[in-house]
């Protein structure tokens, strides 16, 4: 059980943004999430999206920093890659 966090380079909406994912599961990432006090709309495919000023309260809660190319390359390897346009990202069990 692992989950990750990519630096907060990802523009949006006035700020910077980071992506925290899980190798495992979506169940376990959005436990780690509920228990950051992510609101689950911040969940998007196959990640959650974690504002700057977030990020170093993932980090001491367990997350593992790594490269954003690595976010992608965790998730295709765990099989829970959703590009875009495929899945939805909100509402299902799995999700």
């Amino acid at each position: 059980m692992t989950i990750y966090i990519d630096p907060p380079t990802w523009p949006g909406h006035g700020r910077l943004w980071s992506h925290l994912i899980s190798d495992v599961s979506y169940d376990e990432l959005h436990a780690f999430a509920e228990r950051l006090g992510v609101p689950r709309r911040a969940f998007e495919r196959d990640h959650y999206d974690i504002p700057a000023q977030r990020y170093a309260d993932a980090v001491a809660a367990g997350a593992v920093e790594v490269r954003s190319r690595e976010v992608v390359r965790l998730l295709h390897e765990a099989g829970l890659r959703r590009p875009k346009g495929r899945y939805p990202s909100r509402g299902s069990r799995n999700s």
